[in-house]
């Protein structure tokens, strides 16, 4: 056997090989895989606790007509240092509003993802001062991740239009008027799909010059595997402050796989498979100190979600396609 003939035979064997590796992951991914989540609930976690009465209440359901204009969900885990400002900065504006427009009504969902600390009594003492219909605390009996705290907190909404924002206060919760202006040239109302992104990518170059040359590196390793398995539309995933239409999020938030730090991916993932009108809008951001994200590990579990919901969808052991009977 020649050189060149030793070459074909190598590139064929070569070939068959990839093939194969290709169907056994597909095989394996399939057994192991569920096509649609099997969403965790505890029967606790259906109720939220009216602080004055002492009595348990059930949550709305995202099946549910909407009775308020805009749901608030912020997930915290930990955050009884950091909540507070946040929660004060929101209810300002969020009271301003109702002064200005008498009509409109709003509620805030705050979903402590199995916290240690005393973030559940800090969200309490603001829905005994605000009452239920205006603040709500979600306490979830076990740590769930960013994802599934998000998730449970939008299923137990009753808003048109949901919110969710980070619990640290990173963004100026008045750039909500930015997002709502967004949406409503994007689509007549909340029972039309859509999504608003608060994006950070015009304060990248700021960013770049504060931060290390490892974690420059991390943050466009990383955006380079969201362009290329999930995302290309979106310069910036990763924003805790994203607005949906009720229809929207029914949609996403049943099929979404992912509960940790990437799941922002999977929900913009599905809404562009879904060809939903989707705009990013810039924000004011500043970082706050007290982040629950490592660079590098946190990065790191990012990167192999990002790679494993390319892999799932693109095989079909996720779905897209809502089952027959939703």
């Amino acid at each position: 056997m020649d050189l060149l003939e030793f070459l074909q035979f190598a590139f064929i064997f070569g070939s068959l090989f990839l093939v194969f590796v290709f169907i056994t992951l597909v095989i394996i991914l399939r057994l192991v895989s569920v096509p649609y989540p099997i969403i965790k609930r505890h029967e606790e976690e259906k109720y939220f606790t009216d602080p004055v009465t002492g009595t348990k209440e059930p949550f709305a359901k995202i099946e549910d007509e909407p009775t308020v204009d805009l749901s608030v969900i912020v997930p915290a885990y930990d955050e009884e240092k950091r909540l507070p400002v946040m929660l004060v900065e929101c209810l300002e504006f969020l009271e301003d509003r109702c002064k200005k427009d008498t009509s409109f009504k709003y509620e805030i969902i705050i979903v402590s993802d199995g916290s240690k600390d005393k973030t559940v009594e800090v969200g309490l003492k603001y829905s005994k001062t605000y009452g239920t219909q205006k603040v709500r605390v979600l306490n979830l009996i076990e740590n769930r991740g960013k994802g599934g705290a998000v998730r449970l907190g939008i299923l137990s909404s009753r808003g048109k239009y949901l919110l969710f924002a980070d619990a640290d206060g990173a963004t100026k919760f008045a750039d909500y008027t930015k997002l709502e202006a967004s949406m409503k040239e994007l689509v007549p109302d909340w029972r039309n799909d859509a999504v608003v992104i608060g994006s950070r990518a015009h304060l990248e170059e700021e960013a770049i010059a504060t931060r290390s040359f490892f974690r420059t590196i991390l943050m466009h390793g990383f955006h380079l595997l969201v362009w290329i398995f999930a995302v290309r539309k979106v310069r910036d995933t990763q924003c805790g402050f994203k607005l949906l239409t009720r229809t929207a999020a029914r949609s996403i938030f049943y099929i979404m796989h992912v509960e940790r730090w990437a799941f922002d991916v999977e929900m913009l993932h599905i809404a562009q498979t879904y060809r939903m009108p989707l705009e990013e809008v810039a924000v004011r951001w500043t970082e706050i100190d007290g982040s629950k994200v490592t660079p590098f590990w946190s990065w790191l579990q990012m990167g192999r979600d990002l790679i494993l919901i390319w892999l799932k969808y693109t095989t079909g052991a996720w779905k897209i396609e809502l089952p027959k009977n939703e």
